[in-house]
């Protein structure tokens, strides 16, 4: 025989299609902080005793503790400071389910659709971006109450998260594999390096992108192709292309101002061929240069957005 709850009790609330998630708990203050400094140390001791023992059992923690740890730590921060109303469902979904189908997506355009070629770059860049916009839009299709600058923001910043954090894992891998055995040198200079790049690369390109997006969802949840969105497309591909582009767009700034002949053979390797000291030292000041405008131009943008967003500027 069952039992009415006494007047007055307050009724459990059922989520529906469009009501949004019950609170979740909430998620101690500087996790991310935790998991940073507790995974970097982690990950050091992983490569001393891969380095010492030579065991390449270890190499697949070592990866993935690698191409993860940095896009989670990230994912964490943006969670708590601006995105704990979201939903962990939501944010983790994005960043697991988003990253894969993105990377998925991506993969096949780019294998039948690109050849080596000077535009070859413009090409991963569109496809890139287009398919970590689509995997926000799969993911959130059936959520219609997730709209707004700052949800877009933090959701397209774990698609984009997930995204280099298989990508890098993929680098990870084939800078390990050489004829000769495992390369653990190559493998963890390519950790490290990409690592210190990822958040300002796919990250920071798909929160903008993710946020633009949804600040013009309808209320019903359908989400508009809008010219500010197409734009901002464009826009973030056009980031997306200069970054690829940098290195080799410094190996022909240093050539040419050392009055070097450009002929095909000189980037064959993708490297100059028997630099000099002052081309070695105009390629470096060229190639991260390069990355520092490019990056310093994703922040501004991200942030230019975020000072306009209310919400945004009204999270602890």
């Amino acid at each position: 025989m069952s039992h009415s709850p006494p007047p007055g009790t307050p009724r459990a609330r059922i989520p529906g299609p469009q009501q949004p998630p019950p609170p979740y708990p909430r998620i101690a203050a500087g996790l991310w902080r935790r998991c940073l400094g507790g995974g970097l140390a982690l990950w050091a001791l992983i490569a001393w005793v891969t380095y010492e023992t030579r065991n390449s059992a270890l190499l697949p923690t070592l990866i993935l503790l690698g191409s993860f740890l940095l896009p989670v730590a990230f994912i964490l921060w943006a969670y708590e400071r601006h995105g704990r109303d979201l939903g962990v469902s939501a944010v983790l979904g994005c960043f697991l389910t988003g990253g894969t189908l993105g990377v998925l997506g991506a993969s096949p355009m780019e294998s039948y659709a690109l050849r080596p070629s000077p535009g070859m770059f413009a090409g991963v860049g569109l496809i890139e971006e287009a398919a970590k916009l689509a995997a926000l839009v799969f993911v959130l299709r059936r959520q219609p109450y997730l709209r707004g600058l700052r949800a877009g923001l933090v959701l397209g910043a774990a698609v984009g998260f997930g995204f280099a954090a298989l990508e890098s894992a993929g680098y990870a891998f084939t800078a390990a594999a050489s004829t000769e055995g495992v390369d653990l040198r190559d493998l963890l200079e390519t950790e490290i390096l990409r690592g210190v790049l990822t958040p300002l690369g796919h990250g920071l390109w798909t929160a903008i992108a993710g946020g633009v997006l949804l600040s013009r969802r309808r209320l019903n949840g359908r989400f508009r192709l809008a010219a500010p969105v197409v734009g901002t497309y464009l826009g973030v591909s056009l980031l997306h292309v200069l970054w690829d582009s940098t290195h080799g767009l410094a190996i022909w700034m240093a050539a040419r101002l050392t009055r070097t002949g450009l002929e095909n053979r000189l980037f064959a390797l993708g490297h100059l061929v028997g630099p000099s000291a002052t081309q070695q030292h105009l390629f470096t000041l060229f190639s991260v240069g390069g990355l520092a405008l490019v990056a310093l131009a994703g922040v501004g943008w991200v942030r230019s957005l975020a000072r306009r967003d209310a919400a945004w500027r009204n999270t602890p």
